[in-house]
């Protein structure tokens, strides 16, 4: 199962960002648990300047923007 965090406060964007991974993990039977992150500690200590952020697996694959689907199916896969 992939853990994949969505680092920001709460904008529409993180809120997108988690519907779309969502969405695309359901579509690919893909088992995934995300979290979303808006505690601004902990988001300060994954050294992150723009959100939302996507960690996955506590690797930071994605930020400042909703990710695009190509780049989504790639984190589920790999």
């Amino acid at each position: 199962m992939k853990e994949i965090k969505v680092l920001g406060t709460g904008c529409a964007k993180c809120t997108k960002s988690v519907e779309v991974i969502t969405k695309i993990a359901n579509e690919l039977n893909i088992e995934v648990h995300i979290t979303k992150v808006i505690d601004p500690e902990v988001i300060m200590a994954y050294s992150v300047m723009t959100t939302p952020t996507i960690i996955v697996d506590e690797i930071n694959v994605h930020s400042g923007s909703i990710p695009h689907r190509e780049a989504i199916i790639r984190w589920l896969k790999g």
